[in-house]
């Protein structure tokens, strides 16, 4: 089957430059998709974009160019509930990556324990409305009930205005509860504003959720952009993720978001990117804890030697 891009689109960066910032040993992309190929993995029907193919073979490349160990690939809503891309990688990585899936109440529990003997350990609710249509809420506590018996845990996208009216079907997730991109902060407003100060709270005030300080490039307003050797990108996200790393030093989580969709007015070179993360996680402490202590407890609990998860 062919598929015709969506206008516009903004294909992934071809030829990452290498970082200045050393990864240390083990480091974990926490957060990345596959695209098809879509003549293997048709996109859904119903999805609200067409992407450019972005395969596993590209996604392992990356990894490895950029120093990192391990991927945790999360379910695209261009594949809709349909897991095949995302299991297929997960088969092929040799242990090294897990997946965030797209499920649908319909899911059958011999289903579920397929995906989880794939590497699946979370599943992703999506409250963006402009990428995805409404799902009703008692459907997904029922799935949440249900993952929650495999030690699942849910990974939530919402942007920062909708908290409000989310925060109690929130806290009411029986499951550990991962962020998307810090809610995606207005970092337009000050980092000690009552918008941010309310996703602060929300973290503080549950020790279940935890949060992926990622992609400043799609949360920057004033840049600079990630390109053309520019290795301080991004500088107006610095302080709200720098302030959840060293708040939350032991449930914060941070990926590339490979190969970055819906991007409208540029593509980040993925290399540059990942010299974002030193001016978050200033210290070498901080920096293990981001990048392997923390998704290692997460999502490869029998190979870590971290404490356990919080759950209070």
């Amino acid at each position: 089957m062919e598929f015709t891009k969506t206008a516009g689109w903004l294909d992934w960066y071809a030829h990452p430059s290498t970082p200045h910032f050393k990864l240390p040993p083990g480091a974990v992309d926490a957060h990345c998709h596959v695209f098809g190929p879509g003549a293997q993995f048709p996109y859904a029907p119903e999805r609200k974009y067409t992407p450019c193919d972005a395969g596993k073979e590209q996604l392992f490349a990356l990894r490895d160019h950029l120093g990192f160990a391990r991927n945790v690939v999360v379910q695209a809503t261009c594949h809709g509930s349909d897991n095949r891309a995302l299991v297929d990688a997960l088969v092929h990585s040799n242990g090294m990556a897990r997946g965030v899936a797209t499920v649908r109440r319909s899911v059958k529990d011999a289903e579920l324990q397929a995906m989880h003997e794939a590497g699946v350990r979370g599943v992703r609710f999506n409250f963006v409305k402009r990428l995805v249509d409404f799902t009703p809420k008692e459907e997904l506590v029922e799935i949440a009930d249900r993952i929650a018996k495999l030690g699942w845990h849910v990974v939530i996208y919402f942007e920062a205005q909708d908290l409000p009216d989310l925060w109690d079907f929130f806290t009411a997730l029986p499951t550990h509860v991962v962020v998307d991109h810090m809610g995606r902060p207005d970092v337009a407003k000050p980092v000690d504003g009552p918008e941010f100060a309310l996703f602060m709270a929300f973290m503080r005030e549950h020790a279940n959720v935890w949060t992926k300080v990622s992609c400043p490039e799609r949360l920057s307003v004033t840049g600079p952009r990630a390109r053309d050797g520019e290795r301080n990108a991004y500088r107006d996200v610095v302080p709200f993720a720098r302030r959840l790393v060293e708040t939350f030093p032991d449930r914060v989580l941070w990926g590339t978001d490979w190969p970055h969709p819906n991007l409208k007015d540029h593509m980040p070179d993925d290399g540059l990117l990942a010299d974002f993360i030193p001016h978050i996680a200033t210290t070498p402490e901080r920096q293990r804890k981001l990048l392997v202590d923390n998704p290692m407890r997460l999502y490869w609990p029998e190979g870590s030697h971290g404490k356990p998860l919080a759950t209070e």
